[in-house]
């Protein structure tokens, strides 16, 4: 089958994809929010359009972004007037104006793409066969090193500075719900009820042992919400009712248990669900003990659950490694933030793509792909559609459909 050329348009691909944020809603969450907008030669609307390049091209610093945009000021003003910042100014403007606009921008283009396209991010894939009409959530935090030791805000260890983003991703469209950037010493338990506060009854709720916290668990059951965890070593409990006898299969044991500590039961009074399995980690199995609020699926089905939890790896390696977010444009908190909230943006902007053009390839391709092309003037979903019908397509998305076993009801 012979290639389509994709066809010419009078937009760069940089603009098209810019153009997916609504006219006007940069410069009315800067005032919602309080930022400057008074500095005519670096408006918002600038700013976030040069953070963006900075993610698209893999910039390594602010000379690397200032003065690409500077030989590109011609095709860059085409876009509704942005301008090219010069270093002191970009580096002010990271320091100073606050990120909770780059945090606001993130959640008014996901609910704006949404009612774009209702089948993006709002309902379930169509070509996707579910077993059961539930939600998967996702809960988990990755660590964002950064090269500067000495940052109070950011003080992770005696020697090292890092931020954490917790992320709440839905494991049918493999986009994040919500996300909450961080200095890498809080603990994950302080942020498990953020991340949760607008989850649905009858939805399930997957984490890790760092955010378990027994009044978060007795408040999202109280909420009829399903959630699966792993426990602790130094979780004390007594078994109540024994739900299997002997082993079956990878399942060692299945108990109903309560907390033996006067304390934790306090704090959670139901009785609860054990699990005990054997879970392949990198070719070996290790005995792993699950717990859970539900009672009528299978022993297995529990298991096979916590295991989808490591989909959100790959979300984090497609945001880590093939975004912008090893090399800062700025250490100060400002900076950072605002680099993170616009790595998420960007991977939802071209996610969006990908899902107009029905892209089957991995998301490093898609990127590569457009940072190749960003000052041609060609058609963005033609371009996807030309390069996407090549041989040897892969998987662009996680399989949601993993994430129903048999016991689901």
């Amino acid at each position: 089958m012979k290639k389509q050329k994709p066809t010419s348009s009078r937009l760069t691909i940089l603009n098209q994809l810019c153009n997916l944020i609504p006219p006007h809603l940069v410069t009315k969450l800067a005032r919602e929010t309080g930022v400057d907008e008074r500095a005519r030669t670096f408006t918002p609307w600038s700013h976030v359009v040069a953070l963006l390049y900075a993610q698209l091209t893999h910039s390594l610093g602010l000379n690397d972004v200032c003065d690409a945009l500077q030989l590109h000021s011609g095709p860059l003003s085409a876009l509704r007037a942005a301008r090219a910042p010069y270093k002191n100014t970009f580096s002010h403007a990271n320091r100073i104006r606050d990120p909770k606009l780059g945090e606001r921008l993130f959640y008014s283009m996901l609910e704006h793409l949404g009612k774009l396209q209702p089948g993006f991010g709002g309902k379930h894939q169509p070509r996707f066969v579910f077993r059961f009409k539930r939600i998967i959530h996702v809960v988990d935090s990755t660590t964002i090193g950064l090269m500067a030791r000495a940052l109070d805000w950011a003080k992770h260890r005696r020697r090292k500075a890092a931020a954490k983003c917790h992320v709440r991703l839905d494991l049918q469209t493999f986009l994040p719900r919500c996300a909450i950037v961080d200095s890498g010493a809080v603990q994950d338990c302080r942020r498990a009820r953020e991340l949760c506060a607008v989850v649905k009854p009858g939805e399930i709720v997957i984490f890790d042992k760092a955010y378990l916290d027994f009044s978060h668990l007795a408040d999202l059951s109280m909420r009829e919400i399903f959630w699966v965890t792993r426990a602790r070593e130094d979780l004390h409990c007594r078994v109540v009712r024994r739900l299997q006898q002997g082993r079956q299969g990878n399942i060692l044991r299945d108990d109903e248990i309560q907390w033996y500590v006067l304390g934790s039961r306090k704090n959670y009074p139901e009785n609860l669900r054990r699990v005990t399995a054997l879970v392949e980690v990198e070719g070996e199995e290790r005995e792993m003990v699950f717990l859970s609020n539900n009672f009528s699926w299978s022993a297995q089905t529990i298991a096979d659950l916590y295991r989808c939890r490591w989909q959100i790896e790959k979300f984090f390696k497609e945001l880590k490694q093939t975004l912008q977010l090893a090399d800062f444009l700025g250490h100060s908190e400002g900076a950072v933030k605002w680099q993170v909230w616009t790595a998420l943006l960007t991977y939802l902007l071209l996610r969006f793509c990908a899902w107009l053009s029905q892209w089957s390839h991995s998301f490093t391709r898609l990127f590569a792909l457009l940072r190749s092309a960003l000052w041609q003037k060609l058609e963005l979903r033609s371009l996807l559609l030309s390069c996407g019908t090549a041989a040897g397509g892969g998987r662009f998305l996680g399989q949601p459909e993993q994430a129903y076993f048999a016991g689901f009801r």
